[in-house]
């Protein structure tokens, strides 16, 4: 399927590996120019130049922290007038309700509520003014069904989810669709970091807790950046123009709801 968005450019934020790469990819499978994001100078420089390659666009990379107002600041700088943008960020540490301060509170917020919303402020108007546009936020499935060492990430994540729910159906009659990617389980950095979690609270092994995880998800194993990428890519597509404010569960089945 042609998804019709070839020539289009894309800001793709936590891009240098994992989920946003995957989305990266995928969009650049589709003939799109990429502006891609990341903390990490050198990783975010081998996978500009990577995809650049690997799909013949146009791919520009900007290292910075993009949960900064100096960040962002650089970033959009660089990426100018876009048509798709895909917010994503690192979630906030796993712990205990008992322990979080306000600070910690607010840190979460500002990385996984407010990065999105600013960006957002910042790049849809423009898509506004020019009759098309495409967001997809990256948050989590724990918005469906919260995980209680999560509760930082199932706070602020949650607000976006709020957030999206009231502005999308505002932009849709402009031509500007925004919804929400919710991942399950992939086999990302940030998975194998839970699992040790998971292995040294049971005091197991890191391949005993990953084993008992991907029993638990129908399809048998983790996600890969490559299926999370194609529903991104296609909630950017022109096929996508009458899905609004939606939340997409990419988890192989985990969540056992109805709807």
């Amino acid at each position: 399927m042609d998804l019709g968005i070839r020539g289009k450019r894309a800001l793709v934020c936590a891009a240098s590996k994992g989920l946003g790469r995957g989305c990266a990819e995928a969009l650049a499978a589709e003939g799109v120019d990429l502006v891609i994001n990341a903390r990490g100078q050198e990783a975010l420089s081998k996978t500009a130049e990577d995809i650049a390659q690997r799909h013949g666009v146009s791919v520009e990379a900007v290292a910075a922290d993009i949960t900064t107002e100096d960040g962002r600041a650089a970033v959009l700088d660089v990426a100018g007038q876009i048509d798709i943008l895909v917010n994503n960020a690192g979630g906030p540490p796993p712990g205990n309700w008992r322990d979080w301060s306000r600070d910690d509170f607010i840190k979460a917020l500002d990385a996984n509520l407010l990065t999105a919303v600013a960006l957002m402020q910042a790049c849809v108007p423009g898509m506004i003014d020019r009759g098309w546009g495409r967001v997809v936020n990256i948050t989590s499935a724990a918005v469906r069904s919260p995980i209680p060492i999560l509760g930082l990430s199932n706070t602020a994540r949650t607000g976006l989810t709020g957030f999206v729910a009231g502005m999308s159906r505002d932009v849709a009659k402009h031509g500007v669709i925004v919804n929400n990617i919710l991942p399950g389980l992939h086999a990302t950095d940030r998975a194998d970091n839970l699992d040790g979690g998971a292995a040294k609270a049971e005091g197991i092994t890191k391949e005993e807790a990953r084993a008992r995880r991907q029993a638990g998800i129908p399809v048998g194993r983790y996600g890969s950046a490559m299926d999370f990428g194609a529903a991104c890519a296609f909630l950017c597509s022109q096929q996508a123009q009458f899905i609004v404010g939606q939340n997409l569960l990419v988890d192989g089945g985990t969540l056992n709801v109805t709807m």
